[in-house]
């Protein structure tokens, strides 16, 4: 088979998997080929609508399990092919002189073993690194399994290392991926956790995060790896090199396996907690296979929920959100029509309206209409004078929202009274006039307001 032919169903076969991003390294070029920036490698959008990076492949699309949801599974009459690891870094470092490319995310099937496979993608990284003196940006996907040597071999070369999850629940796991296990996936994440704390000397220890249950609707639990396989980890000890300076990351797929959005946000404030995630990244569904577990052919992707999920995990991350927050045992879905923090501000409007200048940033940040850089510029404001209503949009605040749960000078603004149905429509009308494309993060996301 030719090499480009390789690379058409190689490339192909990887386009599914999001977790692509390139934030939190920044190398500069010391005599050797290419850059790794914390502005991000180059994008571009896939056919179905999902921003990849170049160059996104697969080593190989053979795979030796056969999980119901995935196009390269075993059962599956998909064309098959692998990459020799010469092949592959010779191709790449081709790409990056004709600037097709500044970066590579590898992924790969199950070829043979995990450790086989886990091999093969050190020998195309080291090449990569060592023969070519590539020093671009590089993400290599972990797949469950992997023995700790070879993760932490892999780890010295990479920017950014992921173990996918796939599922938030253990049920999810076991009914659509019967032979990835639970233990296979967290191991990996918690010696990337302890290694990369380890090397950054702040003496973090996994055992002192909570962890024995992710959340009381998941069955989902973190493992300590001595109960889940018997394995040790490689000893902890002072390292030169930087181990994975980019972090960690996972992925979940969402709407082929049956479980809420609250079973999926606690999950991720789970993995937050306990493994220091860089990002937690959310796939929706393609129903490409016909399998009786799985949803109807020509289901569409539930995009517009994995747009919610993406805008909590923004309010998780960077706002103090927790997810019991944002959804209770109650209400275990999010609000499609409605952006998380106003679905969450009208079911709190006793805290409401906030006085521009007296709030708190914890208080200015769950504002609807308010963000993390409009925060801090209020603040700043206040030092110097009091902030007037008309200041409000040159700062950033989002007054189509922002208007009906603030005062200003202890004035309210906002034309309707401060009553749910009322204030539900007045919102969702102004989303659906909001149509265009947003970054959520360090990754691009569509960004829709339905």
């Amino acid at each position: 088979m030719q090499i480009f032919d390789k690379l058409r169903i190689l490339a192909d076969g990887a386009k599914y998997d999001v977790s692509c991003a390139t934030s939190g390294v920044d190398r500069k070029n010391a005599g050797r080929i290419g850059n790794a920036s914390c502005m991000g490698i180059c994008h571009s959008w896939s056919a179905d609508g999902r921003c990849i990076s170049l160059m996104k492949v697969l080593l190989s699309n053979r795979c030796v399990y056969d999980c119901e949801y995935c196009i390269n599974r075993r059962s599956q009459d998909v064309a098959r092919a692998s990459f020799e690891p010469e092949e592959l870094a010779e191709l790449a470092i081709e790409f990056y002189r004709r600037n097709y490319i500044e970066g590579l995310f590898l992924s790969s099937a199950v070829d043979g073993s995990p450790d086989r496979t886990a091999e093969r993608m050190l020998r195309t990284l080291s090449l990569l690194r060592e023969d070519h003196g590539f020093a671009g940006y590089i993400h290599a996907k972990i797949i469950p399994g992997v023995s700790p040597e070879l993760i932490h071999k892999i780890g010295m070369v990479a920017d950014r290392i992921s173990v996918n999850i796939e599922f938030a629940t253990e049920h999810g796991l076991k009914k659509l991926a019967p032979q990835k296990k639970t233990p296979d996936i967290f191991l990996p994440m918690k010696q990337i956790t302890e290694t990369i704390a380890d090397r950054k000397q702040l003496g973090i220890s996994f055992r002192s995060y909570p962890g024995s249950v992710v959340t009381a609707a998941s069955d989902l639990r973190y493992l300590q790896p001595e109960e889940a396989t018997g394995l040790s980890l490689p000893p902890r000890g002072k390292y030169k090199e930087r181990f994975a300076p980019a972090g960690q990351s996972t992925q979940m797929i969402i709407g082929a396996s049956g479980e809420t959005d609250r079973q999926i946000i606690k999950t991720s404030e789970g993995l937050y907690n306990s493994f220091k995630m860089k990002r937690v990244y959310y796939s929706a569904y393609i129903s490409l296979i016909s399998s009786p577990g799985l949803p109807p052919l020509m289901t569409a992707p539930p995009l517009a929920r994995e747009h919610r999920l993406y805008q909590t995990d923004w309010l998780m991350r960077f706002y103090g959100f927790r997810a019991d927050e944002i959804l209770g045992e109650g209400n275990p879905f999010l609000d499609l029509e409605m952006d998380p923090k106003a679905a969450w501000a009208l079911s709190h409007l006793e805290q409401f309206p906030v006085e521009i200048n007296k709030a708190s940033k914890e208080e200015l940040l769950r504002i609807p209409g308010v963000g993390l850089v409009s925060a801090g510029r209020i603040l700043r404001q206040r030092r110097i004078a009091a902030v007037r209503f008309e200041d409000l949009k040159k700062i950033g605040v989002v007054m189509k929202r922002a208007k009906y749960f603030i005062t200003c000078a202890g004035r309210y603004y906002g034309d309707c009274e401060l009553e749910p149905a009322a204030l539900r429509n007045r919102l969702i009308n102004g989303e659906r006039c909001t149509d265009r494309l947003s970054l959520i993060g360090d990754g691009a996301q569509i960004s829709m307001f339905l």
